[in-house]
């Protein structure tokens, strides 16, 4: 029998796989969420061999159940292919004490290009299997890197364009040069003023909008997303969880059906909700460590069950995390809730309107899954100079948010078990806090940290960065937060 995904917030808007993919935002303004879960068989000593494509073909054959077999060989092949610099796609890395699972080998050095590598592939693929003549116009807002991935991965797609929102001084340098030196006729990018939560917000009305939507109709145009609000762009990341068990017992670290922990730096909670469902299709976890930066609602979250977001706006040095209104939380407020739309659909009006809701009752083995806390920017800094000092490894300042963290829960849990922290960006997108937190030194650009971390990792400049400093900046439009949707209308020309 089919899948069925169906909205957060409306018991009856259910849809396949593939047309909760086109669509990326139910119309309610409720998130595609499956009701029950793939039997999967996770045989570790068969996964351990093999390859990150035959692991994707395994997790994407049953979560995406209405591609067929050949369709899937075809957007996971074109997607896991040279344009990542590590044939593992996703390799972990032993440090002392925990595993890091390297998810910055793609093309724009970021987790993101795990799955909006694939994501291009899946949607034109699902719009050929439901004869959808429309150009699908992927509308996004980035806190950083979704923006760049996103634009890597669909630009020039035929019957594709791409509108990507950041706030203007909410990214590092190196971010905002990948996203506005962006080729490609169909893309555009565009700086607020404002914060990410201001762009997320705005995008989601632009996606519920009634005149807009008949709008884009009459031109043969439709809206879809490239956040981890689109399933297409959730489900390929339970893969690397899965992948990354199978590492550890191929390296003899652990035996099959031994529990592992995994920490994860969370912003817009997509990252850690794969990780859920990784564990809700058998893997083997024991804690999911949800790992914030000082905008820590989260964390707060997760000890009190009080979602608010009535607190200041802190930016920091890792930016993908600077995020108030974590959208992907509301799937797990439904699975939370016993799959209860219409309770989920108030607790989302009163965050709108009042700014916070309450979580009570839940279900219990859900929420004892998680564990949460929050670094400050000194502590992060700190970690990232411990991690060098130890190994010589250098995290960016997202992933030791999690090493952090994950550090304080080790002492205060004295729980023993193997965990992995999910690396989600590589140093060389945050150059000048990774060289100040191990050297001290300050006043570097971006460009001469570069350098410095060159020679500090000896690992190569990646490609994605290599050039950067020169290449042509093609994109300088900067609008008012509440100008947003003009701007679409005027790039669209409805």
């Amino acid at each position: 029998m089919t899948l069925v995904y169906q909205s957060t917030r409306d018991s009856h808007n259910t849809v396949t796989a593939s047309q909760a993919i086109l669509q990326g935002l139910a119309t309610d303004g409720g998130l595609f969420t499956p009701l029950t879960y793939p039997k999967v068989e996770l045989d570790f000593e068969r996964l351990k061999d093999l390859s990150y494509q035959e692991v994707a073909k395994v997790i994407l054959g049953a979560f995406l159940d209405d591609f067929t077999e050949a369709e899937l060989d075809y957007c996971i092949t074109n997607a896991y292919d040279s344009k990542f610099d590590d044939q593992h796609i996703a390799p972990l890395v032993k440090l002392d004490g925990q595993y890091n699972l390297e998810l910055f080998h793609g093309s724009t050095i970021a987790f993101k290009d795990m799955a909006l590598s694939i994501l291009p592939y899946l949607m034109t693929t699902a719009a050929k299997k439901h004869g959808l003549e429309n150009k699908i116009v992927i509308l996004t807002a980035t806190s950083g890197d979704t923006g760049k991935a996103a634009m890597a991965g669909f630009a020039n797609v035929p019957g594709t364009e791409i509108i990507v929102f950041y706030p203007k001084d909410g990214v590092s340098k190196v971010q905002e040069l990948q996203m506005t030196t962006q080729t490609g006729n169909n893309t555009h990018v565009v700086a607020i003023d404002g914060n990410f939560d201001d762009a997320q917000t705005n995008v989601k009305e632009m996606f519920n909008d009634e005149t807009l939507r008949a709008k884009l109709a009459e031109q043969k145009m439709q809206f879809s997303s490239a956040n981890s609000m689109n399933i297409g762009r959730l489900v390929p990341q339970i893969v690397y969880y899965v992948y990354a068990y199978a590492q550890l017992v191929k390296a003899g670290e652990i035996v099959a059906g031994q529990e592992v922990n995994f920490t994860v730096p969370t912003g817009n909670f997509g990252n850690i909700l794969a990780a859920f469902y990784a564990k809700q299709i058998g893997l083997p976890v024991g804690k999911l460590i949800c790992a914030s930066n000082e905008n820590n609602v989260l964390t707060d979250f997760f000890k009190t069950k009080v979602y608010d977001k009535k607190r200041a706006f802190k930016v920091t040095t890792s930016p993908s995390m600077d995020i108030l209104v974590s959208s992907n939380l509301e799937r797990l407020v439904f699975h939370l809730l016993g799959n209860d739309a219409a309770k989920t659909a108030q607790l989302m009006t009163a965050l709108s309107r009042e700014g916070q809701y309450q979580l009570d009752p839940v279900d219990p083995e859900i929420l004892d899954l998680f564990a949460a806390e929050w670094a400050t920017e000194e502590e992060t800094a700190q970690e990232i100079k411990r991690v060098y000092d130890m190994s010589r490894y250098i995290e960016d300042p997202h992933t030791a948010v999690a090493s952090s963290v994950y550090q304080k829960y080790a002492i205060a849990s004295q729980d023993s078990r193997k965990t992995v922290i999910a690396s989600t960006a590589s140093p060389y997108k945050f150059p000048v806090v990774a060289v100040e937190a191990i050297t001290g030194e300050t006043g570097l650009s971006d460009f001469e940290a570069l350098a410095t971390l060159q020679s500090l990792s000896g690992v190569a400049l990646p490609p994605a960065v290599d050039g950067l400093e020169t290449a042509p900046v093609r994109h300088k439009t900067v609008v008012a937060a509440a100008d947003m949707q003009r701007e679409v209308e005027r790039y669209l020309g409805v």
